[in-house]
């Protein structure tokens, strides 16, 4: 007998793991239509290879773009929707479809940005164009691929279509789409605002492909090949641009500009509830297409109710941000201590030291003393400070001759009499000053 290990995992290969994934995905039976249009493009595409080594054209090729990686996504979402959140991915696998729209938009810009550089070695050397099934090819192409784009929906593409800004494609087509809807008002519900951009590619690169054609068959212009495959991969590379750009700030995890409108409004909307003194460290991001998220750290009084609070937050904000995290703090502000006591000079008594302030439980405000607090006293004459008393007239204090200040050596005289009459006059009074003072201050 064997050792038993009831808690043992059974280690999978990375082979076997995608085969359960994949045989998940193919049990729902919407997947079945996905699958059945990636078996047609994988046919129709080694058909169309191999139509265009027959003809030569570079055009053809170019336009030879099936939307299998647009499937491939559109099976990966379909993946998403079924698993749930776990304990390790807590907002679920939505960043994976984020990650495949990322990935296919910049892989369909490197063929681009390949096709341009066969193009220019191509114009070097121009071979001759067979033009038999050329325009068979061209039309071929354009059927399945419009067939796909209207036969499956595909969510993560659409989104990013609507989401992402436009390209300049889309923008000059969008001027001519309204010239023409001003003659006929029936086509803008198709035209405008703006064209799918696959949709457009599709149609572009089929007319200039008949534009190749025509100069080809009537003045046999072999080059136009060689520059109809130039600008189809540039159309290429400025409709996926933007869609690369918008699916890559997901991934960064910014806030979508959007929504930056909304969540101002509601953060204002926040900031005016009752007991909401301040909401700072907010941060908003998307988490999948369409899937917001975000947190934020609210202070409120003292005095509020906590849970009542965060259910009139959450309730402002939980429309829009689909997975919000609130942490809620009362306000701890208190007044500075004073521990230390006032510097005297020489003359004056040292202060008594002030002791800790009392709070009010309810409030922030620090509680009044019960008693009084000292007089202050600056050098002046008062209840807390002992007289001033001034040198006697023989005693000759220090002077500060060095600083270049003039000094008499007589001392001032009051009246008739000698130096030393009038500073004994000049005591007695300050004594009677400082008697009547303290009288005073009893009072």
């Amino acid at each position: 007998q064997g050792t038993i290990h009831p808690f043992r995992k059974t280690h999978r290969s990375l082979f076997g793991k995608l085969t359960q994934e994949f045989t998940l995905v193919a049990s729902d039976r919407r997947s079945w239509r996905v699958l059945l249009f990636g078996a047609l493009n994988l046919l129709c595409t080694g058909c169309l290879l191999m139509w265009c080594s027959s003809t030569n054209s570079m055009g053809q090729y170019t336009h030879t773009r099936t939307h299998t990686h647009t499937l491939i996504t559109c099976l990966i979402s379909s993946w998403v929707a079924m698993k749930k959140p776990s304990q390790v991915y807590s907002f679920g696998f939505e960043r994976l479809e984020v990650l495949a729209v990322f990935a296919s938009t910049v892989l369909v810009q490197l063929g681009a940005l390949f096709i341009l550089k066969e193009s220019v070695e191509r114009f070097m050397e121009q071979p001759e164009v067979h033009t038999g099934r050329l325009l068979v090819g061209t039309f071929v192409a354009l059927f399945f691929n419009l067939l796909t784009l209207l036969s499956v929906r595909n969510k993560p593409f659409a989104y990013v279509s609507e989401a992402a800004s436009s390209s300049w494609l889309q923008e000059h087509v969008a001027d001519l789409s309204r010239s023409l809807c001003g003659i006929i008002p029936g086509l803008s519900s198709v035209l405008l605002p703006r064209m799918n951009p696959f949709v457009l590619i599709n149609l572009a690169g089929a007319m200039s492909l008949c534009i190749t054609y025509m100069l080809i068959e009537i003045n046999n212009y072999n080059a136009v090949d060689t520059a109809s495959a130039a600008a189809i991969a540039l159309m290429t590379f400025g409709t996926m641009y933007p869609m690369s750009v918008y699916s890559g700030k997901v991934l960064l995890q910014t806030t979508p500009s959007h929504v930056i409108g909304q969540l101002d409004k509601l953060l204002r909307e926040v900031s005016t509830l009752d007991g909401v003194l301040e909401v700072r460290n907010e941060h908003f991001w998307t988490v999948g297409f369409g899937s917001l998220a975000g947190s934020a750290h609210v202070r409120i009084r003292r005095d509020a109710n906590e849970q009542l609070v965060l259910a009139h937050v959450t309730n402002r904000l939980l429309p829009l941000v689909s997975t919000l995290t609130v942490q809620i703090f009362k306000d701890d502000w208190t007044r500075p201590l004073l521990t230390g006591a006032l510097s005297a000079s020489p003359a004056s008594a040292p202060l008594p030291s002030v002791g800790p302030l009392e709070l009010d439980p309810l409030t922030s405000t620090p509680a009044k003393p019960s008693s009084p607090p000292p007089e202050f006293s600056f050098n002046t004459p008062g209840k807390n400070a002992p007289p001033v008393l001034l040198p006697a007239p023989g005693h000759h204090a220090h002077r500060p001759y060095a600083l270049g200040l003039g000094y008499t050596a007589a001392p001032p005289t009051w009246g008739a009499g000698t130096a030393g009459d009038g500073m004994c006059g000049y005591r007695q009074c300050m004594c009677r000053s400082y008697k009547t003072y303290g009288q005073f201050s009893e009072m």
